[in-house]
């Protein structure tokens, strides 16, 4: 990894126009409307009083798979995705057009054997007007780039949820065919539609996105603590665990704690922690 180059990195903005088929196609990815008699589904799903989830500040104005510039003498190819948040400041238009900027936050050196984690930056904001929509931090494990420094500054560390039994508990369906949808507002690695490709990575079939589990844990804490409003999801951020296969059922465990609400998700048919360290911020 070339350190200096990696924090000396600049980005042009990136701009995407986006309509109400790209907001209902992301939520229909989350299987959102299996049940298309559900008021609560269908405001996502269907034009009429439309409503764009949070947690599609994650797709929009993407900077692509920049790491993979061999001037960073990065091996991407190992680089894992270890956490994600982001921080609403309006909420998303249905339609419209976004401008994203990027920044490096910091590099922090595990050490030859563990790797390295990398704090990337990226705020939307209205194409039209200027105004901030959010902020949406990732954090990338590179696991082969260990022992070549730090720098820059670190993201403060999500806490690990309560240790007792969780206040209450959602258990949210995906459909086997939910990574062929969500790829088409995001990412379109093979890896998640090709059964060759996801064999040879070491996966039975192709795993469902990591975005794609977060979206779905961010609408089941919108059904649960925000009376369905989403507007009232004012951040969230989580740790990836374990890939999630496309016909998973993800159970969502939720501890109350006033405004700051704290989660984990277990794909429930193998009993298996796929996000853990999750936080929620809702208003009232």
């Amino acid at each position: 990894m070339n350190l200096t180059r990696i924090l000396g990195s600049s980005f042009a903005p990136v701009q995407q126009t986006y309509c109400e088929k790209d907001t209902m196609l992301y939520a229909l990815g989350l299987g959102i409307g299996n049940d298309p008699t559900d008021p609560g589904q269908l405001k996502y799903v269907y034009e009429k009083n439309l409503v764009a989830l949070p947690s599609m500040c994650n797709v929009l104005a993407s900077p692509g798979l920049w790491l993979s510039d061999p001037i960073f003498e990065v091996d991407w190819v190992r680089l894992l995705h270890g956490e994600q948040r982001f921080v609403i400041h309006s909420p998303l238009p249905v339609e419209g057009g976004v401008t994203g900027q990027f920044r490096v936050i910091g590099v922090e050196d595990k050490g030859p054997a563990k790797g390295a984690l990398l704090f990337f930056e990226k705020v939307l904001s209205d194409q039209v007007t200027g105004k901030k929509l959010c902020t949406v931090h990732t954090t990338g494990f590179l696991r082969a780039d260990g022992g070549c420094g730090s720098g820059g500054e670190k993201l403060s560390v999500l806490e690990p949820v309560p240790e007792r039994e969780p206040d209450r508990s959602v258990e949210l369906e995906t459909q086997p065919q939910s990574a062929l949808l969500y790829r088409l507002s995001a990412d379109m690695n093979p890896l998640h539609a090709d059964p060759l490709v996801a064999a040879r990575a070491g996966f039975e079939r192709p795993i469902l996105h990591g975005l794609c589990t977060m979206g779905v844990a961010c609408y089941g804490l919108i059904r649960q603590l925000c009376g369905g409003d989403a507007k009232r999801l004012a951040a969230m951020g989580m740790r990836f665990i374990n890939p999630v296969y496309p016909g998973d059922t993800v159970r969502l465990d939720v501890w109350n704690r006033g405004g700051n609400t704290r989660f984990r998700a277990y794909a429930v048919e193998r009993e298996l922690l796929v996000l853990d360290r999750g936080s929620a911020e809702i208003s009232n």
